[in-house]
């Protein structure tokens, strides 16, 4: 039975459903994987070829792929599984989750976890029903003061690429010079400034971890429009419940913007992949595990029937069937070398420019730049 060292990140999301199947493929002898763990922001902005020179098994997020790529610290997983099992593997993922690791011709993860930007809500502190659109959201902000961003670490350039994509333009998209036209960039800025300006300052500091865990224990928020989904929220063993709708649209029946999250399997250069780990690898991929094993250990699943299977959602709160549109519609990142540091340096302006009151062009003017001068570098 050959050893194998992962690493994954530091929540029960992240990491229960993996170290029990370890647990599973040990006692059958099959391999002996030993998960370690990271903290969120860590998994968020380390640098990916320090880790696999660790590590066999790395969770990452897609849009490091364009780093890993450049310092060639992954395998490509059409080296190591056939083209139908990737297809297969494609054709049941929900939304662009696989296609998001595909990136230069090869893919570079399997996607293990499905999640993107969704609106969290406490009911019982509504005063009607569940906003739907931006309007609805920006209207019960300044009636409550109940409104929360999550504007830290790189949330604020995640949530800005959201609200322009429900305004109908993907930022970033390939061959643009630009991050976002002037028009929809200043209308996003322009809609989370007023946001932000009545955003409780205490949790502006926490990531969606923090924010979550907020919202199930205190009363002062009541609605977070844009964060990233954890099911555990919605069916807690203590707090408060806190339930999960779609992500704002532009107009009833629009496109609910959001950034896609989620975290995929690389397989770095220095594992040597076995029948044993392939199996394990393609079992994680499962009908069987994908809609009872992890769901049942606090995972998120990313095969699209377990978003809508009666039992997952009856044991989650409803949390995947509320929110599966807009995972479905989920916008890709930009995944170039360099990104992520662009996205961390994004994320400063924006929290600048609310803090400072600065005036929306100029905010999208250093937005574009910056972007600019980042893919420059990339080249």
């Amino acid at each position: 039975m050959k050893n194998y060292r992962a690493l994954t990140w530091d929540h029960p999301r992240g990491y229960h459903a993996l170290a029990a199947a370890s647990d599973v493929a040990r006692g059958e002898k099959l391999v002996d994987i030993v998960w370690d763990k990271h903290p969120l922001e860590g998994f968020e902005s380390h640098p990916i070829a320090e880790l696999c020179e660790k590590y066999d098994l790395v969770v990452l997020d897609h849009p490091h792929v364009g780093e890993a790529v450049a310092e060639n610290c992954l395998q490509p997983l059409e080296s190591i599984f056939s083209m139908e099992v990737l297809a297969k593997i494609g054709q049941e993922t929900i939304g662009p989750c696989l296609e998001s690791y595909f990136y230069d011709g090869s893919t570079w993860a399997l996607p293990l976890d499905a999640a993107t930007q969704v609106m969290a809500v406490r009911p019982e502190l509504l005063d009607g029903p569940v906003p739907v659109t931006w309007a609805d959201v920006a209207a019960f902000s300044e009636r409550s003061g109940k409104v929360a961003l999550s504007l830290a670490g790189p949330h604020a350039a995640l949530s800005f690429l959201s609200v322009c994509a429900s305004l109908g333009e993907e930022p970033g998209r390939d061959g643009n010079e630009f991050l976002v036209s002037e028009p929809v960039g200043e209308a996003a800025f322009d809609l989370m400034a007023r946001l932000a300006a009545k955003s409780l300052r205490s949790v502006m500091s926490l990531n969606p971890i923090g924010i979550l865990a907020h919202m199930a224990s205190q009363d002062d928020v009541a609605l977070c429009p844009l964060i990233y989904g954890y099911v555990n929220y919605s069916a807690p063993k203590s707090g408060n419940r806190v339930s999960f709708h779609n992500a704002p649209r532009e107009a009833v029946g629009g496109r609910p913007g959001s950034t896609l999250g989620g975290t995929g399997i690389g397989i770095s250069k220095r594992c040597e992949v076995t029948p044993d780990l392939k199996h394990h690898l393609l079992w994680l991929m499962s009908s069987e595990a994908q809609s009872r094993f992890i769901p049942g250990h606090e995972g998120q699943p990313s095969q699209r029937s377990a978003w809508h299977d009666g039992g997952v959602n009856g044991a989650w709160g409803d949390f995947y069937r509320n929110t599966a549109d807009t995972l479905e519609a989920a916008y890709v990142r930009p995944r170039f070398n360099g990104y992520i540091g662009f996205q961390a340096e994004a994320s400063a302006i924006l929290r600048d420019a609310f803090e400072n009151r600065q005036p929306a062009a100029q905010a999208v003017l250093t937005l574009n730049d910056t972007y600019r001068k980042a893919l420059e570098r990339s080249r």
